[in-house]
């Protein structure tokens, strides 16, 4: 069974406060893991379970830790937003791709992980890995559903890692126009792969939020994302 510790990252700014996962076998290749606007709560404890189960060593920073280093909302509904988007708008993203660059730092000095580092994330989690790709350079990254990558499609271009990217169809937070952006951005990048799920939303890998979750997009994202992360982690 794969074990979780709280840990402190040391960062730019201070120490980061961290979540850490280690496979049954005690090693394995790394991975950041970048939260929602809520916090690393049980839902992305259960995405780091899936992937130490995998195999991987898992690290996933409290990112609002400047803010709130104890923000966790165990969404379930739209009475959760209000809160998650007034902490997410107070966070810097300049911060936060400093802490990934500490995170991704201290996963690749761990004596405990045996292989390259990547990134994933999952809606603002989405939209970091994308900046931290374009940043700090790991192995790979896998982006689900970032809204901020519109704005900043200037960064691809920096992308050297393979990254993989997955869309909803009809995401109502992230306009399709941006995710054309991104293609054009990306047209002669041979790293890049695109996803769009058809009839899917915002967040649907979030089992545990019902007004998000599909089940279908879900699990065709996740054997693409297993699949990937097999590929360019592999030791």
């Amino acid at each position: 069974m794969p074990t979780s510790t709280d840990i402190l990252v040391p960062g730019t700014d201070g120490e980061i406060p961290a979540v850490l996962w280690l496979p049954e076998s005690g090693r394995g290749p790394g991975i950041v893991l970048i939260q929602e606007i809520f916090g690393v709560n049980g839902y992305i404890r259960d995405v780091a379970d899936r992937l130490a189960a995998d195999g991987y060593v898992v690290l996933a920073p409290h990112m609002f830790w400047r803010i709130d280093d104890d923000f966790v909302i165990e969404a379930t509904g739209p009475d959760d937003l209000p809160a998650a988007f007034e902490v997410a708008g107070r966070h810097d993203p300049a911060d936060g791709v400093e802490d990934l660059g500490a995170a991704i730092a201290h996963l690749r000095a761990r004596p405990d992980v045996d292989g390259p580092v990547g990134v994933i994330g999952f809606c603002f989690g989405g939209s970091m890995a994308y900046l931290a790709a374009a940043a700090h350079d790991p192995a790979c990254a896998v982006s689900y559903y970032g809204s901020m990558i519109g704005a900043n499609l200037d960064r691809a271009a920096s992308i050297t890692a393979p990254i993989l990217f997955h869309f909803g169809g009809d995401d109502p937070y992230l306009p399709r126009e941006d995710v054309e952006g991104l293609r054009a951005a990306t047209a002669e990048m041979d790293n890049v792969e695109i996803i769009v799920h058809d009839g899917a939303g915002h967040a649907f890998d979030n089992h545990r939020n019902p007004m998000f979750s599909n089940p279908d997009a879900a699990s065709a994202a996740w054997a693409t994302t297993r699949a990937f992360l097999a590929t360019h982690l592999s030791r």
